[in-house]
């Protein structure tokens, strides 16, 4: 059984991002690069589904610029057996990935693809499900649990009201949230053996995809500061306070 994990290079998550001057998007240049941090913990399911013994296989794949293939050594220095770098000097949007990913699908052909739930760097949650409708695969989305038995994945997702369990035939995409694993640290040996993994470089365009954007970003901009707080001495003048200066009362 081979699992697929697509991974992401995005501004490490420590960083404060800052707009450009120009406000035309957020300033990289010179930050800290890492895997997006749901990515890591689909990657941490895949290489624990494969220790139990339910994959032979797991694969990392990334879309973007030639740096990304240093997040792929880094998925190789948790476990995964090779991966796969789709060069692209454009960020392309969900919908753009969910092709791309799923030209790789194909010529892979994946028992499982786990994701990441959201990208830290955009929050759009779209990938997963985008590549679920165009391969018609069927999907367990936010899982904090994922258990593969007698060809079939049982998820546990998390929803408003709680948890739901859903089983669902394979092959099957499914995205991470949080709680699903705590990902493990890549030691200096597998570090260095990872240098020596195999990492496949493609072009967007050699599978046939329109990377082409669809979405214009007008403007960037931090949101405006908040007020500072006051304190009251009373409930009284609290709900003087609300009524007449917040007036939400």
């Amino acid at each position: 059984m081979k699992i697929l994990v697509p991974v992401k290079r995005v501004v490490d998550y420590n960083i404060k991002v800052r707009p450009k001057a120009d406000g035309t998007g957020v300033e990289t240049a010179g930050l800290k690069m890492s895997m997006n941090p749901f990515d890591e913990i689909a990657v941490e399911e895949a290489l624990r589904l494969r220790e139990k013994g339910a994959a032979t296989e797991v694969v990392a794949v990334s879309i973007g610029v030639q740096q990304a293939q240093d997040t792929l050594r880094t998925a190789m220095a948790m476990g995964a057996d090779r991966a796969i770098l789709v060069l692209t000097e454009e960020s392309p949007e969900p919908l753009a990935v969910a092709k791309i990913l799923k030209a790789i699908v194909e010529r892979e052909t994946p028992d499982l693809v786990i994701l990441g739930k959201q990208a830290i760097d955009d929050d759009m949650n779209a990938t997963g499900q985008m590549l679920a409708g165009l391969l018609g695969w069927p999907q367990g989305t936010f899982a904090s649990k994922v258990e593969l038995a007698d060809g079939r994945a049982e998820v546990a997702r998390e929803v408003d009201g709680g948890t739901e369990v859903v089983s669902i035939a394979l092959p099957a995409i499914v995205t991470a949230d949080l709680r699903l694993n705590e990902p493990r640290y890549a030691s200096l040996p597998n570090i260095m053996k990872a240098k020596k993994k195999p990492l496949e470089t493609l072009q967007a365009s050699d599978l046939g995809v329109d990377t082409t954007r669809r979405l214009t970003v007008v403007s960037v901009a931090e949101p405006p500061a908040r007020k500072a707080g006051v304190k009251v001495g009373s409930v009284e003048e609290l709900v003087e306070k609300l009524r007449n200066e917040a007036k939400v009362i």
